[in-house]
Order: C-alpha cells, then structure tokens, then sequence
C-alpha cells in the first residue's frame, strides 16, 4: 500500500483495515491495538519464511530493519535513518538512555506523578547510584485548567539542577498532553536532557522531533503504532554519539553485513543510533509487522487520526458532560486518549458491568474511565459507550 492520500482530506473509518468481531465495541488502543490485516500477514509470511533457512539471506538481516527506520523517522520528522534504533521495547530505550545520561548529588531528574513504569524505574536507580534526587511534579485537584496547571507546575520543576526530564507525551492514565516544545525550550535553556516515553502518543497525535528536540524519543509499537508486541523504535540525537550500548552486538558493529568476516573484530560500530539495536532486531515475523504498520500509518497520518477521532467523540462527549461526566479541556488533551472523570458516587462496578453488557471494552485508569478511540471506531461504539454511561447513572 503506498501514501497517496492527500493529508488534508478527511479520513474515513478504516474498521475494514482490521479483524475485529462484530459488535465489539473496542474504545482500548491506549492498551493494545488490534493487528492491521497487512501487518498479520506480513508476519504469517515471515513465520513461513522459517520453513525454508535458504530464502533468507545475510541481506535480509537488514533491509527490512532500514525500511523502518526510514519510515519511523519519516513519521516523526527525524534527521534521517541512522537516528533510528530498533529496540524490544520503551523500558529497554529508556534504560539506554539512563545508562548514559550522568547526574550527580544535588541534581534533580524530573517526572509525572503516575508516569508509566517503564520510564521511571530506569531514573529511580540512575538516582540510587548518583545521589540525585527524583523530582516527582503532581497534577492540580481536578476542575477547569487542569492541564494547564500541570503543564505550568512541570516547567516551574525544570531548574539549574535538572539533570534529565523523562516525561510521556500524553499521560497515560487520562491523556493529559505535556506541551514538549516548551518543556524542551526549557530543558535547553538549562542544560537538562529530555527523554519522551511518546508509546501512547506517536502515529495518532503528530509529534516533531524537529520542533520539540528530544535528546531520545522511546516508542513501543503494539499500541498507537499499530504493531506487534515486543517491538520498539528509538530516535536518539547526537548526544547519544559516542555512547555505551546495553549490548554488545555482532550486527551493531561496523561491516557486520559481511558474514564471511565477522571474526575480524571491530571495536567500531555502525553509524548512529544503530549501536543501541537490541541483539537479533532483524525478527523475520515481528519487522515486516512493523514496516506494514508503518505503511498505513504514512498513508492514513497522525493529524488525519487525530481528526477522525476529534469528530468522532466531539457530540458524545457534550452529551456526556450533560450526564455528570468531565473531561480534560481539549487543548490539554489528545482526541485519540482522554479519561473521562465519574460524577459523585457513581458505582464503578456497576459503570464496569453495564459497559461489559454491550461489548463496551475501555480500562479503569484511576479516577478516570480511559477512552482510546482510533481510526476503526464509527458513531456505533460512542452510542454503546453512552448507553453504558446512562444505565451505570440510574
């Protein structure tokens, strides 16, 4: 399938595009995305492959790992391929990027309360072992501004002392979005780095890396990048050059294509961001996944998903509001991931039972009922939602 639609058009739904059972009202890609058709083909064929070891080549350990790089890059605005690490998932970027970003007593590395795991444990040890201290920023009480207030209190926390700011782009829990370019701004303007755990953000909402100048960008693909699970994409900038890998792989090093050579050793490595390839990136299921995903993606792109979504939950989130609900103001929020906040004393077990009745799939984050609609969801599955909503109020 190749890009030519034009950006600007609207997006029709694509539920076609996918397998999902009929009647399954599916509002959970902040979870897991269903598998596209062509990406489930793609690792059919690639599982077949292993029938026959003589139909895959020592170029095959690499040309489908280059196709993805290109189009992740091209996806986030990237300087180019050689930015682009392939990875088995976001804790094992976020771990590269704690392995070689110092600090030291009396400096400070910067988080969201309730950040996702995966990108707070690597700085928790980083700070164990350095003295520094972990600066946790916390949201506002709920009401009107709220992500604005978080947003302010995040940048008021990035000081002289601020060594790394770790953050998501959008919270995982109820899609509040950080404004990166201002964060950015100010990490620059301190000499902080900025590492962006973007795995519920990236290939739904636009990001670029161009403008907001991430020094790592970590993003798993089972989710908003419509790919297998256990895969992962890396953009780390030059301050990465030069830096020490988790691995010490064989196909990191320069001239690895040349099989016949390997046991001539090189202490160099490939160019880039390519040092920090987890061992075995070359998956012949799992990557031609990836790359058939990425395929859609550069055709359907994340500004044309963000209005799809946009128009899809605009009146059943009025209509909600009018029940008791609330929501983030949508200028904090991405259309695509938002948490929609209970009135007083609604029982959630019963909120749980009556969305389940109609085949209403969305998770319980907290506080909030975490909606994630995407390019596969129609009128059908927010009217399903509403009528769960209705039943749970009485």
């Amino acid at each position: 399938m190749t890009a030519t639609a034009d950006v600007h058009t609207e997006l029709a739904c694509q539920r076609s595009a996918f397998s999902l059972p009929h009647g399954l009202h599916y509002l959970n890609c902040a979870y897991m995305a269903p598998l596209p058709v062509v990406a489930e083909q793609a690792g059919v064929e690639g599982v077949r492959r292993k029938r026959d070891p003589t139909s895959i080549s020592a170029r095959d350990f690499y040309e489908s790992g280059l196709e993805a790089r290109r189009r992740f890059a091209a996806l986030v605005n990237a300087e180019g391929a050689e930015r682009i690490a392939l990875l088995p998932g976001a804790a094992y970027g976020v771990a590269i990027a704690a392995r070689n970003l110092s600090a030291s007593v009396g400096q400070n590395l910067v988080v969201t309360h309730e950040q996702f795991p995966g990108n707070v444990y690597a700085w928790r040890r980083v700070a164990a072992e350095s003295g520094a201290q972990v600066r946790v920023v916390a949201p506002p009480p709920g009401g009107p501004g709220r992500g604005r207030a978080w947003n302010e209190r995040l940048l008021d926390a990035i000081d002289a002392s601020t060594a790394v700011v770790a953050v998501p782009h959008v919270h995982w829990t109820d899609g509040t979005r950080f404004d990166l370019v201002e964060i950015g701004v100010r990490c620059r303007e301190v000499g902080a780095a900025l590492v962006v755990d973007a795995t519920q953000s990236v290939g739904a909402l636009p990001f670029d890396v161009r403008r907001i100048q991430p020094d790592a960008l970590i993003v798993a693909t089972y989710k908003w990048l419509l790919g297998p699970y256990s895969y992962g994409l890396g953009y780390f900038s030059s301050r990465f050059d030069g830096g020490t890998p988790l691995e010490e792989t064989w196909i990191g090093r320069e001239d690895s294509e040349d099989f016949q050579h390997l046991v001539d050793y090189r202490d160099s490595y490939q160019p880039g961001a390519w040092r920090y390839d987890v061992s075995e990136y070359s998956n012949f299921a799992l990557l031609p996944m990836v790359v058939a995903s990425l395929e859609l993606l550069e055709e359907w792109r994340p500004e044309r998903i963000q209005a799809y979504c946009a128009a899809l939950v605009e009146a059943p989130l009025h209509e909600a509001a009018d029940l008791g609900f609330t929501v983030e103001e949508p200028e904090w929020r991405g259309a695509h991931l938002f948490g929609l906040r209970m009135p007083p004393g609604l029982d959630l077990v019963g909120l749980r039972n009556a969305l389940g009745r109609r085949n209403v799939v969305a998770s319980l984050r907290g506080s909030a009922l975490r909606l994630s609609p995407n390019v596969y969801n129609d009128a059908a599955d927010l009217e399903a939602l509403l009528e769960g909503l209705r039943e749970a109020l009485k």
